[in-house]
């Protein structure tokens, strides 16, 4: 697979409580009846870094305003930065963006939605491939009601078993399965296709932090613009713990929570000895020392400037 991100797509639910603007009631799983906002996000995987974000109405589709947000989001990418894949749930299977990607040239891979030709299809593959006892994988090409062209789709048949919880759907027809349906642009053989799908669950627990480690959906005004600066505040504060993990050479990649416990936020007691105030640090901190190292990598760390400014590249300088 070429070089390059990972783009990935996913929306969420803000649930709401009384009149701001853009509080719609819409699809709820969890608190059936109860107004949301339904925000949009595309998420560069291997950089935890959230690329672009939208705050919508309750009642918004997965995909209402996609290509739109995403030609937005594009222009965002700096130069230099190309996308290999963009992932995607079931939320988003549709002919405008399958169309879009394939215009543009990006490879993708997106969960089918299991409507009536889907299923049809899934039982008429004769050649499955076995993996396992539990596991096989097919293929099928299809021109579905209303696309272009016909595409690609790969097929991931599971047994349902008693002890575990099989994913995916069930075809009344074809007891004792279930089937995840995957459409895509790549020619790579279906069980690494599967895989490579497999890892878009990061994306899920960049929105987790977003909303446990920073509150990105406590913050809500009555006005909906303001409620979505809020919201964009917080995705720059994400984006600035990630680039500060980045420039720091932290190594694995840490939780916001987990930056905020383990680096900028010490346990102290202020005391005396003899005559003079002494701040006590807790040792568990691991003391000034241990930040030293953190302070000057990121004095090192070499950014390229903006194209209106003449130099090719300066140094980001901190005040000591």
């Amino acid at each position: 697979m070429a070089a390059g991100f990972t783009l990935d797509l996913d929306s969420t639910l803000f649930q709401r409580a009384g009149q701001p603007q853009g509080a719609k009631k819409g699809y709820n799983p969890r608190r059936p009846g109860r107004k949301s906002h339904h925000p949009l996000l595309a998420v560069l995987a291997e950089a935890h870094f959230v690329l672009h974000a939208w705050l919508r109405s309750g009642n918004s589709g997965a995909a209402q305003g996609v290509v739109a947000f995403l030609q937005e989001a594009l222009a965002l990418l700096p130069a230099g930065y190309g996308l290999r894949l963009v992932r995607a749930d079931a939320g988003f299977f549709e002919e405008a963006l399958l169309a879009f990607l394939e215009a543009r040239g990006l490879a993708y891979l997106v969960v089918a939605r299991m409507t009536k030709q889907v299923k049809s299809h899934c039982r008429q593959i004769q050649d499955w491939i076995a993996l396992d006892a539990d596991y096989a994988v097919g293929e099928f090409r299809a021109q579905l009601l209303g696309w272009s062209q016909p595409r690609r789709f790969v097929v991931v048949r599971e047994r349902v078993r008693e002890k575990r919880e099989a994913v995916g759907r069930k075809l009344l027809d074809v007891p004792g399965y279930t089937f995840r349906v995957f459409v895509t642009s790549l020619d790579g053989v279906p069980v690494e296709l599967w895989r490579t799908y497999n890892g878009r669950a990061c994306v899920e627990q960049r929105i987790e932090e977003l909303k446990n480690d920073l509150a990105a959906d406590d913050f809500c005004t009555q006005q909906f613009f303001a409620t979505e600066a809020a919201f964009l505040a917080v995705v720059a504060t994400f984006n600035l713990l990630s680039l500060f993990q980045q420039a720091s050479g932290a190594g694995a990649y840490r939780q916001p929570a987990t930056l905020r416990a383990q680096v900028f936020l010490c346990g102290a007691v202020l005391g005396r000895q003899g005559h003079q105030p002494v701040l006590y640090l807790s040792l568990s901190w691991g003391g000034l020392e241990t930040r030293k190292p953190l302070r000057e990598a990121i004095l090192r760390w070499e950014k390229p400037t903006a194209e209106k400014l003449d130099c090719g590249a300066s140094i980001l300088s901190l005040s000591t």
